[in-house]
């Protein structure tokens, strides 16, 4: 049903709930962050496990952006999980990478809603 589309390596963090400014790491080390593609639902996720705990289920929005801060460090908002999310990765080629994958995604998101509005 949902396949993994692109996957990479990077240190999870999350936004500090109750300052709103602090990073928070949801992975002691570097883990695997994958897009997955629903084709049934035509939907796509960002997923990353660690272990069997799943620390990013994150469903992509058109709304959404993904924001280099830095030259190794990307992050995003999910409104529904109501979260900031952030990656760390080992080098800025794997942040570009990944934030080439999060517009593509992100722009047939747009176009699957807009066909499922029609």
């Amino acid at each position: 049903r949902e396949q993994p589309i692109f996957s990479t390596r990077a240190h999870v963090f999350q936004i500090d709930p109750n300052t709103k400014k602090n990073w928070v790491p949801t992975s002691k080390h570097a883990v695997t962050v994958s897009y997955f593609y629903d084709s049934t639902r035509n939907v796509y996720r960002i997923i990353s496990l660690d272990g069997s705990k799943a620390i990013i289920n994150s469903t992509i929005t058109p709304n959404m952006t993904f924001t280099k801060t830095s030259q190794k460090f990307g992050q995003w908002a999910d409104s529904r999980a109501n979260t900031v999310y952030g990656l760390g990765f080992s080098s800025e080629h794997h942040l570009s990478k990944f934030a080439e994958k999060f517009q593509e995604f992100k722009e047939a998101a747009r176009l699957a809603k807009e066909k499922s509005q029609e």
